[in-house]
């Protein structure tokens, strides 16, 4: 056999006295932890970040995945949807603003630039929607609203909270689409008298808010799929919570390894 594979014996000696044991066994029991903090499971640059963050373990993104491999942990695939059903467009009604960001998604601190963005969910119990505040620098959810109704009331909801989270002298530029609530005068002018400047995409060009779709994309990934709630209430709570897990827990690569809160507070520290 080793004559037909072409192998010296050496080898096949080798590999024997030496079987392949488990990659980096003394960490398997955080990877496990890690991986389950959501019910689709998180992916390895979570679990590095984590493991290097809090653990302060020299690994590679490539380790982990070879232990994530071995174990048979593997998180949800981002996978196209059939639901593209919501759409705020209501024509020409109430103020519009120019697109004052353009593509421009990058910010060199939290509470500069923000993308606000409404997504629509059909559960067995009806429809459900966030609204949430998403900011450029920080990479945090600031301000959210969810509601069964897509509705002014619920903008009022959001813009309460994004009022009180925000810091003193702050001046942020928050895109949002053209969606009626968006252009709605309670909308427009509580922006405006709490020092915020309003910037919209353009009609139907989804790039423009491609920084904020993108946090849509991993909720879909990391707390919808394969997932059921019989009732409203159930389905905020586990919501809210994933939210905090955003905020406070899931580590971002673009931060270079720190949660957004952590980061927000660090560079209002340094700012003060």
């Amino acid at each position: 056999m080793l004559e037909a594979a072409g192998l010296a014996r050496s080898t096949y000696h080798c590999a024997l006295a030496n079987p392949k044991g488990p990659t980096r066994p003394e960490l398997r029991a955080r990877v496990a932890e890690i991986f389950g903090r959501l019910p689709n499971g998180v992916g390895r640059r979570q679990i590095a970040m984590g493991l290097r963050a809090v653990d302060g373990a020299r690994i590679a993104d490539k380790t982990v995945l070879k232990m994530m491999r071995e174990m048979g942990l593997r998180c949800g695939i981002r996978r196209e949807t059939d639901c593209h059903g919501y759409n705020p467009y209501r024509g020409v009604v109430g103020e519009t603003f120019g697109n004052a960001l353009g593509r421009d998604f990058e910010a060199d601190g939290p509470w500069r630039k923000m993308g606000t963005d409404a997504t629509e969910s059909r559960l067995p119990f009806g429809k459900a929607h966030l609204a949430p505040v998403y900011d450029f620098g920080s990479k945090e959810i600031v301000a959210h609203a969810i509601s069964p109704h897509a509705d002014l009331a619920q903008q009022e909801e959001m813009l309460a909270m994004l009022m009180a989270a925000k810091p003193e002298g702050a001046s942020p530029i928050p895109r949002s689409d053209m969606g009626r609530q968006h252009r709605h005068a309670t909308y427009v002018r509580s922006l405006a008298e709490n020092g915020f400047t309003q910037s919209m995409s353009r009609k139907g060009d989804c790039i423009d808010d491609g920084a904020t779709e993108q946090v849509f994309g991993h909720l879909k990934d990391e707390f919808f799929r394969g997932r059921d709630w019989d009732d409203f209430e159930s389905f905020k709570r586990d919501l809210e919570a994933y939210i905090d897990h955003w905020n406070r827990v899931r580590r971002q690569v673009k931060l270079k390894g720190p949660t957004p809160v952590e980061f927000r507070e660090q560079a209002l520290r340094e700012a003060a």
